[in-house]
């Protein structure tokens, strides 16, 4: 089980990986509903690594705050790998950030079908540089443990990522 010291714990080490290389992070959220955020600013001088959050949880917030066409989202859906290339993307540019996270999935109990079942969320991280990883999970559990284990997931990659060479 996932709590909020392992994210805690997690946060911390991506924002002293993000200090040592002087830079920023952006994210953009959608079914996690800001905690990504929470984790990151529950950290204390988060602000010198951590430069703002979205949380986008309409299809038109998507496309207003994030730039993400409304074709993609016509086209494949707020849950896809499409779309949160498209947020994380806007993202990036919307802030003063040299990296960038987004998160959009499903948590449920309810909004899943055959294709899109509960549990299932797409992640995608950016740099500055152009390099885009981008991966879908299924989780188990119930809202509040898809949402844990979505950001624990978003902040593992991102400190995976950091760990490579430059």
């Amino acid at each position: 089980m996932i709590d909020l010291l392992e994210l805690s714990r997690l946060s911390s080490a991506v924002g002293q990986l993000l200090l040592r290389r002087h830079l920023k992070l952006v994210t953009a959220e959608s079914c996690t509903g800001g905690l990504l955020a929470k984790a990151i600013t529950d950290i204390a001088g988060c602000s010198a690594w951590y430069d703002c959050g979205f949380v986008v949880y309409s299809e038109m917030s998507k496309q207003n705050l994030l730039n993400v066409p409304a074709s993609i989202l016509s086209s494949y859906g707020t849950v896809s790998q499409k779309t949160v290339e498209a947020m994380v993307k806007g993202a990036l540019v919307k802030s003063q950030a040299q990296y960038s996270i987004a998160i959009t999935g499903i948590a449920g109990p309810g909004g899943a079908s055959m294709q899109k079942p509960v549990g299932l969320v797409w992640f995608a991280w950016l740099s500055v540089s152009g390099a885009l990883k981008s991966e879908a999970c299924n989780f188990e559990g119930d809202r509040d443990a898809i949402r844990m284990q979505s950001v624990y997931f978003a902040l593992k990659t991102m400190e995976e990522l950091l760990l490579q060479p430059i």
